[in-house]
């Protein structure tokens, strides 16, 4: 499907009262360069709310012996996110506010994401969000649609080694993340395909 048709079957979905869009995909695999170019083109019908967001803190992932895993699956609070969605596809009359990652520092931002009652479709984008286990599991039952990309893994690879340089990594250092626990992480989410509603390939 090309982008335009894309498009279209996101309008469609929010062509319903509120509906959810889940964007999956291994690290590099342009997940939220899609979800962004989707919410832009659809305007006020859509806004964009990432996983990412809910990223535990340096520090947190610090005190668990986590932080040279940051990205693998007990690095985010999942729960916080299934509750996430579930409060944004019952959403009343209230704003709710969402969480954002922001890369310059590496941290997640609360309240960062305004999301109003009358938007019609949250374009949400992540990692896990075909993962059977707990709690991610909910995360499947909450979205109406969810789109996996599936990129050539030279390509995703090379894509990943240059974000990782553009915030700060040596090219050695990026060589070892991309290649090394996130290629990790990778395996984990690419088994997780099968479940989705559309396959990206390219």
């Amino acid at each position: 499907m090309d982008f335009a048709e894309l498009v279209d079957r996101a309008r469609a979905l929010a062509a319903a009262n509120r509906a959810m869009l889940g964007i999956c995909g291994a690290p590099g695999a342009g997940k939220s360069t899609l979800a962004a170019r989707l919410v832009e083109a659809l305007g006020d019908l859509a806004v964009y709310v990432g996983m990412d967001g809910f990223h535990l803190a340096q520090a947190e992932l610090v005190r668990l012996g986590r932080a040279e895993r940051k990205g693998a699956l007990d690095t985010f609070d999942g729960a916080g996110y299934v509750n996430l969605l579930r409060r944004l596809r019952g959403q009343g009359d209230e704003v709710v506010y969402a969480p954002e990652f922001r890369r310059a520092i590496e941290e997640p931002v609360a309240c960062a994401v305004p999301v109003f009652p009358e938007t019609r479709l949250v374009v949400t984008e992540g990692n896990y969000l075909l993962v059977p286990d707990e709690p991610w599991a909910q995360v499947r039952d909450l979205l109406d649609e969810v789109w996996f990309i599936s990129l050539d893994e030279g390509e995703r690879h090379r894509r990943l080694i240059a974000r990782h340089e553009e915030f700060g990594r040596s090219p050695g250092e990026a060589r070892d993340r991309a290649l090394g626990s996130d290629e990790r992480n990778a395996s984990v989410i690419n088994a997780t395909a099968e479940r989705a509603d559309l396959v990206l390939r390219g």
